[in-house]
């Protein structure tokens, strides 16, 4: 017998690579388990499936930087206890990071896929369901979208949950309405100006220098990179990254306040016409301005 659940949840993250940088992702999650009834006459109840496999997603692979520890490019150490230092290495758009150790997740593969990942998954649920589940099969897939989207990532600072973790991130699509109707050249120029960007807060500068950064940050410098820090509940933050590969903001970078920061750029664009911002936080959820 087979029990299937669409749809379980969705992995907002953001992943390292090699030719890209940081990538946000957004990553839809399917599951099918096979195994003999129980006294109840089911596999596993459905509410407690979701309960308990979105948990253990959420706990070790939801809203942390995903790290392919077999890369060459990528050195990892720990710095204090708690703490550790990530660096990938790719010349001026190097990217060094010194974050609580919750903040990552380590799959043990030479890059981040959806294949290395959902072995991972595998892995992180492997053990954690009821004896009488004998098979587990995890899909994960993108949206299906019909237009434009950019991959993003960001921390919030001041969140209370894990999106006060420096990087993470979302595949978010982008809808500009000109008095009314999709402006689909107006979406993909947008696309691609946010296409593996880092959204930074002004006032989370902070000077290189005073980072704690492993010793691979040394090459880093005021004209090719950015350092952020900040600290949160979890901790404290800290991140380099190449100026190219940044945007940085005045405000906080909630999805609310980058949909007034989209209509306050693209207004000048549409003059006196109506416009219409709908921002996207991954899938399924996010804020619309109107300007």
């Amino acid at each position: 017998m087979k029990l299937f659940v669409r749809d379980l949840t969705v992995i907002d993250a953001s992943y390292l690579c090699g030719q890209r940088g940081m990538v946000g992702e957004s990553w839809i999650l399917d599951v099918v388990m096979s195994g003999e009834l129980n006294e109840m006459s089911m596999v596993l109840d459905f509410s407690r499936v979701k309960k308990q496999i979105k948990q253990l997603v959420d706990t070790y692979v939801d809203h942390r930087l995903i790290v392919p520890t077999q890369n060459a490019r990528i050195h990892i150490a720990g710095s204090q206890p708690g703490y550790t230092t990530v660096d990938l290495l790719r010349d001026e758009k190097s990217i060094h990071l010194h974050c609580p150790d919750q903040a990552y997740c380590f799959i043990e593969d030479e890059a981040v896929t959806i294949e290395s990942v959902t072995r991972h998954l595998h892995q992180v649920l492997k053990g954690n369901l009821p004896e009488n589940v004998q098979g587990l099969e995890l899909k994960l897939r993108h949206e299906q979208l019909d237009g434009a989207f950019y991959h993003y990532s960001h921390g919030l600072k001041k969140h209370d949950g894990n999106c006060q973790r420096i990087a993470h991130g979302h595949r978010s699509p982008v809808e500009l309405l000109v008095d009314g109707h999709r402006d689909a050249a107006l979406e993909q120029q947008w696309a691609q100006r946010w296409q593996d960007i880092y959204l930074g807060t002004r006032e989370d500068l902070a000077e290189l220098s005073e980072l704690n950064l492993s010793q691979h940050a040394a090459a880093a410098t005021p004209q090719t990179h950015y350092g952020f820090r900040y600290t949160a509940p979890q901790g404290e933050f800290e991140l380099a990254i190449a100026k190219a590969e940044t945007e940085i903001l005045e405000t906080d970078t909630t999805v609310e306040l980058l949909a007034h920061y989209i209509a306050e750029q693209v207004k000048p664009l549409v003059a006196d016409k109506t416009l219409e911002v709908v921002a996207y936080e991954g899938v399924g959820k996010g804020a619309m301005a109107t300007r």
